[in-house]
């Protein structure tokens, strides 16, 4: 009878262990299931607040830059997400400049802390009754600036793409040699091999600190022929059209009219053939808008201050042996733009000239190709001009100087830009 009891009082501390070891069991189950639901869980929340938090920064950056409610737009993006700030579940701070980090004290920057505090379902069991995170994003509001389009850079090429035995973005050859003064060369192709091409007897020497940048890659056939060199290659692009206010200038209801007993043509709308007509040496100041060629003659003289021409249609050519002295505005909204071929022009700009030939101010031509065929400096001969077109080709015998001065150039503003910095 005894061993019977004894028996029964070792089933029964037998069952009570077990009845511990199920305990634990449910609880490392529970704690399984607030480690894979509840973790998951604010995986999502963190990632749904690192949204909102992006969302906020961009929409404030964006509003401030249009002169609207940057706070409130930041808030309602914010609310759109899912955080509205209410104080118990989640809190979204703004401050502007940053209170910390490489940005404090810059009032360009906006910064969002988002704070989200997420109720657990099974985390509770175990101590843990609310998992919090945090988003933390800081976005730049960088307004419009006036000044030169690309600056640094005297000759640049907008195509983003281009090829190497056609539609060339870049080109240095026969036995040309570029001086340039004041400014690099930008080349916003992005082919690996061939962005910018030298061979033959081209060759670039720039005579200052200034560079030679390309998005892709260089094909130079004679390194000793480049200064500097190496060209830096691999370079960050640029959005093509440009981030930059375009010019926005015309010539209304003007008609040009040339005097030929002077050898004058005042400035406004020329529609009779190719510019300038026969006979005219002198252009008064002003802006002419061109809608066929603009051609200067082997043997002819053109002389205009203060001028601007704007290539609504037609090519420009500018001869050998012609000689020509031409400068761009100095105020007005064109000042120090002295050749624009707008986006809808796909034509070239040819540029020869005398020993004595001169120009001063920016060409721009945002479809045209720029071909540089000569201009001897050896007599004084110079472009005092930033060029800036498609495609630039550079085919010539002759020693060809660029002093590009910011001075005499075009100034335009930039776009504003909204940048997100996580």
């Amino acid at each position: 009878m005894q061993i019977n009891i004894m028996k029964i009082k070792i089933k029964t501390r037998e069952t009570g262990q077990a009845m511990i070891i199920i305990v634990f069991a449910i609880i490392g189950i529970i704690g399984a299931a607030a480690l894979a639901i509840d973790g998951t869980n604010a995986f999502i929340d963190s990632r749904r607040a690192e949204t909102a938090a992006s969302a906020a920064a961009l929409t404030g950056a964006l509003t401030r830059i249009e002169g609207g409610n940057w706070r409130a737009a930041a808030l309602a993006a914010a609310a759109a997400n899912g955080y509205d700030n209410n104080g118990i579940t989640n809190t979204v701070e703004l401050n502007t400049p940053p209170l910390g980090g490489p940005y404090a004290g810059n009032s360009e920057y906006i910064e969002v802390v988002l704070t989200s505090h997420l109720r657990t379902y099974f985390g509770v069991v175990v101590g843990i009754p609310t998992i919090t995170s945090v988003a933390h994003v800081i976005s730049q509001s960088k307004p419009s600036e006036m000044g030169p389009m690309f600056p640094g850079y005297a000759l640049v090429s907008l195509a983003p793409e281009s090829q190497c035995e056609h539609h060339r973005a870049f080109s240095i050859h026969s036995e040309a040699t570029i001086n340039l003064y004041g400014g690099g060369i930008f080349v916003n192709s992005d082919n690996p091999d061939c962005a910018l091409m030298s061979y033959g007897s081209g060759s670039i020497r720039i005579r200052d600190e200034n560079r030679i940048t390309v998005v892709g890659g260089a094909s130079i056939q004679k390194p000793q022929l480049i200064t500097p060199f190496p060209v830096e290659e691999g370079k960050a692009p640029i959005p093509y059209p440009p981030p930059y206010k375009l010019p926005q200038v015309g010539c209304g209801s003007k008609t040009a009219t040339p005097d030929f007993e002077s050898e004058t043509i005042s400035s406004g709308n020329y529609e009779d053939g190719v510019f300038p007509p026969e006979g005219i040496k002198y252009l008064e100041s002003g802006i002419y808008c061109l809608q066929d060629d603009f051609i200067i003659k082997e043997g002819q003289f053109l002389e205009g201050k203060n001028v601007m021409f704007v290539m609504e249609d037609g090519d420009v050519l500018f001869s050998g042996y012609a000689e020509y002295d031409l400068s761009a505005p100095k105020t007005g909204r064109g000042a120090g733009l002295l050749i624009y071929m707008p986006s809808g022009n796909w034509g070239s700009i040819n540029l020869n000239g005398s020993d004595y030939s001169k120009l001063r101010g920016t060409i721009l031509a945002l479809h045209g190709t720029l071909r540089i065929n000569g201009l001897d400096a050896i007599k004084g001969a110079a472009y005092h001009s930033q060029m800036i077109a498609y495609n630039i080709e550079v085919n010539s015998t002759d020693n060809i100087e660029i002093q590009y001065e910011d001075e005499d150039n075009w100034d335009t503003l930039t776009m504003p830009e909204v940048i997100l910095i996580k």
